[in-house]
C-alpha cells in the first residue's frame, strides 16, 4: 500500500476535530502553528529562536509546546497534532512514522542538506515507504570520558585497541587508581554506557538488527541472529570490565554520584555522554577532560561512538498548516541557527556543510563522527516492552549472561508473534 493509502487507512482509526473549529491565527491576524519541542533543557535557547523568527516577517506566529511526548501522543489520537515537532527520535515518536502520519518532507532545502550516512540510522526505527518522515537536527554523540590529567600523569596514550585498553586499565590499577566509575545502581546508565558501547564496539548493529527482524518469530539459537549468540562476546567483555576494573561501590552509586566522584579525581575513565560535562563543571569547572570509543577488538578500524538522534524535526499529516510549519522548519535549518544550537548542547550538526565543534571535551569524537563510524546504542533499537535496561543491569550484578540474553530472544519472539517488528519495514532502507 502507499503511503497516502496507509494514511487514509490510519486517518480513519483517529477521531478528528469538530468542523466548526477555526483556522488558527494570532490576535495579529497572522496564521498560528504550534511547534512541539521536547529538550527541556534547551527550551531558553529555542524560545529565543520562536522570538527571533516571530521578529523576522508578519504572515506566521509560532507558538511553543513543551508538554512531552505523551500529551502529542493524545494530540495525534484526538486529530488535533502539533504543527510541526523537534523531539527526541525514539521508539515512542518513531511510531508516527510507522503509521505514516508525517508528510513527506523529501522536497525541501533541509532535507537537501542532511547527510546521507544519517538516514540508515533513521530507517532503523521504521519508514513510510520511500518518504522522508522524519528530519535528524541534533546527533548526540558518547563515548569514554576521560581525564586528561590523570592519563598524562601515568604516560598513558587513549587506546585504540581492545588489547591497549586493558594494559591501560591494569597500569592504572596497579598504580592505585581506579580505571573506570561505575554507576550500576541506575540501569539506564549500565544500558546507555556499559551495555552500548560494548556491542556497538563489536558488532554491526544495523546488519544485526536487520537480521533480527527478518527472524521475526523465528529467532533463537540456530537463527542467523540472537542476543544469545551475537551479544555474548561483548557482555563477556563488559564483564570483564566491570568485574575487575571499576570502583568497589559501584553497584551503590547512581549517576549523580558518578558525576561528583568523577569530578573529584575518583578514577581515570567513565562510560557517560556528554550530558555529563555540564555535571562534571559544577565541582571541577578546570578539569581537562576528553572522550574517546571504547575499543572492543584489536582493529582501530572497528572504532565507533555512540549516537542518538537526540532530536529530528516532523511536520505531522493532519496539520492544518503545513505551508507555514514548512516555512518554520527552513527557518530552524539555516546554518547560524542548527549551528548554534547544536554547539550549545555539545550535539553534532547532521549538515553536510557544518563547522565542527570546538569544544576540546568532545572534538576527539570528531574523527568518527566525519567517517561515518557511528553506531546508535542496542538498548534503544528495541521496543520498551523489552525491558533491556533491567536485563543489561541484571548482568552487570551477576546474572548469568547466556540466561538474559536467551530470555531476550524469547521476548523478541513474542513481540513479532503479536505484531510485526518496527523495524521490519526498515530493512531494504538499512542494507
Amino acid at each position: 500500500m502507499s503511503g497516502t493509502g496507509r494514511r487514509i487507512v490510519a486517518a480513519g482509526a483517529v477521531a478528528t476535530l469538530a468542523a466548526t473549529l477555526l483556522v488558527g491565527c494570532s490576535p495579529d491576524g497572522r496564521e498560528t502553528i504550534r511547534f512541539t519541542f521536547s529538550k527541556r533543557e534547551a527550551i531558553e535557547f529555542m524560545n529565543q529562536v520562536v522570538a527571533d523568527y516571530n521578529a523576522s516577517q508578519d504572515d506566521v506566529r509560532v507558538e511553543m509546546d513543551t508538554s512531552g511526548v505523551d500529551v502529542v501522543s493524545a494530540s495525534f489520537v484526538r486529530g488535533n497534532p502539533p504543527d510541526i515537532m523537534l523531539a527526541n527520535y525514539n521508539y515512542e515518536v518513531a511510531r508516527f512514522v510507522q503509521r505514516c502520519a508525517l508528510t513527506d518532507l523529501s522536497d525541501t532545502q533541509a532535507a537537501a542538506s542532511i547527510r546521507d550516512d544519517l538516514q540508515p540510522l533513521m530507517a532503523q526505527y521504521g519508514t513510510c515507504g520511500d518518504e522522508v518522515s522524519a528530519l535528524p537536527y541534533s546527533v548526540m554523540a558518547a563515548s569514554v570520558i576521560y581525564n586528561k590529567e590523570i592519563f598524562a600523569e601515568h604516560d598513558l596514550d587513549v587506546p585504540q585497541t581492545w588489547d591497549e585498553l586493558i594494559d591501560v586499565a591494569d597500569t592504572l590499577k596497579e598504580a592505585g587508581v581506579t580505571p573506570f566509575y561505575a554507576t550500576f545502581k541506575d540501569d539506564w546508565t549500565v544500558a546507555q554506557g556499559w551495555y552500548d558501547y560494548t556491542i556497538g564496539g563489536s558488532i554491526d548493529t544495523i546488519e544485526f538488527f536487520n537480521q533480527l527482524a527478518a527472524e521475526g518469530t523465528e529467532v533463537g539459537p540456530d537463527a542467523a541472529a540472537s542476543f544469545e549468540n551475537d551479544f555474548a562476546e561483548p557482555m563477556d567483555k563488559m564483564l570483564q570490565l566491570a568485574d575487575n576494573y571499576v570502583n568497589e561501590n559501584a553497584a551503590s552509586r547512581a549517576y549523580n554520584d558518578g558525576n561528583l566522584a568523577f569530578a573529584n579525581g575518583e578514577a581515570a575513565m567513565y562510560l557517560q555522554g556528554p550530558w555529563a560535562f555540564s555535571e562534571i563543571a559544577k565541582t571541577s569547572p578546570d578539569m581537562e577532560l576528553g572522550s574517546f570509543p571504547l575499543p572492543m577488538t584489536d582493529d582501530p578500524a572497528d572504532l565507533a561512538v555512540r549516537v542518538n538522534m537526540d532530536l529530528a524535526a516532523m511536520i505531522p499529516v493532519e496539520s492544518d498548516h503545513h505551508e507555514a510549519a514548512r516555512d518554520f522548519l527552513e527557518y530552524l535549518y539555516q546554518p547560524e541557527i542548527i549551528e548554534a544550537y547544536n554547539a550549545s548542547q555539545l550535539g553534532f550538526t547532521p549538515t553536510t556543510d557544518a563547522a565542527p565543534p570546538d569544544d576540546e571535551r568532545i572534538a576527539e569524537m570528531q574523527e568518527y563522527y566525519d567517517n561515518g563510524q557511528i553506531y546508535q546504542g542496542a538498548s534503544v533499537l528495541v521496543p520498551k516492552t523489552i525491558p533491556v535496561f533491567n536485563y543489561s543491569q541484571a548482568i552487570i550484578l551477576g546474572d548469568n549472561p547466556a540466561s538474559t540474553l536467551r530470555t531476550m530472544d524469547q521476548d523478541w519472539a513474542r513481540l513479532a508473534f503479536r505484531q510485526p517488528a518496527p523495524t521490519s519495514e526498515a530493512n531494504e532502507a538499512t542494507r
